[in-house]
């Protein structure tokens, strides 16, 4: 198996309105590293897993349109908890919906994705793809 990782950061607002949560109750921010990995079986016929270039813009495009928001207000998160979980979840099945239209995409296996919020805690999200058919099973 081989894997591509990429890197990203993103900022937030949310709530998190459950006595579970806290503090995090109120409206916060939250800064997260965002690691979104490429799977693999075999290498394509230029010895790569994705275009490196091709997978940063994937996950840049699933993320602008979270950067600098407040998940309160986003359509997305309507009536759902944006716990750092949730939006693994979330980021996960994005990017597959756009590997979906790439070019190389169908022969991926799978991706995970990691949200650091600090050094010290993590969440993440993993997504299975049947054999040769891009998109989550």
């Amino acid at each position: 198996m081989f894997s591509l990782t990429v890197r990203r950061h993103f900022m937030i607002a949310h709530s998190l309105p459950r006595e579970a949560f806290g503090p995090a109750q109120a409206l916060h921010g939250a800064t997260f590293v965002a690691e979104v990995t490429f799977r693999r079986r075999a290498l394509n016929q230029n010895a790569i897993v994705l275009d490196i270039g091709e997978a940063g813009d994937i996950v840049d495009g699933v993320l602008a349109g979270l950067n600098y928001r407040n998940l309160d207000e986003h359509p997305d998160f309507e009536g759902k908890l944006s716990t750092s979980e949730a939006l693994a979840e979330y980021i996960a099945a994005a990017v597959a919906s756009r590997i979906r239209e790439g070019n190389d995409g169908a022969a991926l296996s799978g991706l995970d994705v990691t949200l650091r919020e600090t050094p010290d805690a993590w969440a993440s999200c993993s997504l299975d793809f049947a054999a040769g058919e891009p998109g989550p099973q």
